[in-house]
């Protein structure tokens, strides 16, 4: 389990990405689109938070584009299994999910993805394969376990794609789904989201150990610790977690180290760390820029970079107007959808 050199924070943004996978310039398009889209759509939901218009917690995913992206090139799609905790809007748009539907059910809209019932912290697609955010810190991750476990049982290849935090890393269930899937041989890869501070806190002050990919060890599970500001380093460690996981390897942990730009909820300040920490982060690390300059190395243009932003806005900016004009869902809708007939 050899630990992959962490990311050095230089004075700038380097020029030259050296030792950096490869992608095709139609892929890095693909990847720079996607996670464009996402912050776009998160900026959004931040202004309508701000607005009145999204009510409860909100947690936005802006800066950690990449992990989402980049992972979401080992699913396929509608077939495995994705389950995260209450951070969700990025994994909902990489998955594949309508941001018009996405940003409904954050307005709490019956056009939303759950009839406007899920709103911003619980989610769900099945149609994607998304089977949901979830408020309770760690929660989903004995559930993604029993995804996986179905899909062994059943024997049909599929794999579940476990998010959690570096908070949710300290959490009793966690250890309970590790033993499992390891004594079942589970199609598991669990994806800890280190985004340096579990809330206000950072993790060298809530854990004894932060090096989070070796917490399966005790159990015999592999795992590696990956750059999470890098979608090409992030898509190659998944891809062969996933591999391994669809030969019958079992359960994989990847430690992606990222960074959250905003609070831990929109109720957040963040004053437990410095504008300048920060600042540096996106100066230096952002997972954006770091897809465009690997484009202007494969010769894309800037009008290239320009019709995708155009596009971005114009759809973040049709998902607003339909969320504003999809009707609340009727008082009748709280008693749908509460059991499953058998």
């Amino acid at each position: 389990m050899a630990k992959a050199p962490a990311a050095k924070t230089e004075s700038k943004a380097p020029k030259n990405i050296p030792n950096a996978p490869q992608a095709s310039k139609e892929d890095l398009l693909r990847y720079y689109r996607e996670m464009v889209l996402i912050r776009r759509f998160e900026e959004r939901a931040g202004q309508l938070y701000g607005m009145g218009l999204i009510g409860g917690f909100c947690h936005l995913y802006i800066g950690q584009e990449a992990v989402a992206v980049g992972v979401q090139e080992s699913v396929k799609q509608g077939h495995d299994k994705i389950i995260t905790g209450y951070r969700d809007h990025g994994h909902m748009l990489a998955a594949g999910m309508d941001p018009k539907e996405v940003m409904a059910e954050l307005t709490g809209r019956i056009g939303g993805s759950s009839k406007g019932k899920g709103g911003s912290m619980h989610m769900f697609d099945v149609p994607t394969g998304f089977y949901g955010g979830h408020g309770i810190v760690g929660a989903q991750v004995a559930l993604g376990t029993g995804l996986a476990f179905a899909g062994k049982y059943r024997g049909d290849d599929s794999v579940s794609f476990i998010y959690f935090g570096d908070g949710a890393a300290n959490q009793g269930q966690v250890y309970e789904s590790f033993n499992m899937a390891q004594l079942w041989k589970l199609p598991a890869i669990y994806i800890i989201e280190n985004n340096q501070y579990a809330m206000g806190t950072s993790i060298e002050r809530a854990s004894a150990t932060t090096e989070l990919y070796q917490r399966g060890a005790s159990f015999g599970i592999p795992g590696e610790q990956v750059d999470g500001m890098d979608v090409l380093a992030v898509k190659d460690a998944v891809a062969r977690a996933v591999k391994r996981a669809r030969e019958g390897g079992g359960p994989f942990i990847l430690e992606v180290k990222t960074y959250r730009y905003r609070g831990h909820s929109m109720s957040d300040p963040a004053k437990y760390r410095t504008k300048e920490e920060v600042d540096e982060v996106k100066k230096t690390r952002d997972p954006i820029d770091h897809v465009k300059i690997l484009l202007e190395q494969a010769k894309a243009t800037e009008d290239e970079l320009k019709a995708i932003d155009n596009e971005i806005k114009a759809i973040v900016a049709e998902a607003v107007q339909f969320a504003q004009e999809s009707p609340e869902p009727d008082p009748s809708e709280l008693y749908t959808d509460v059991y499953v007939e058998a």
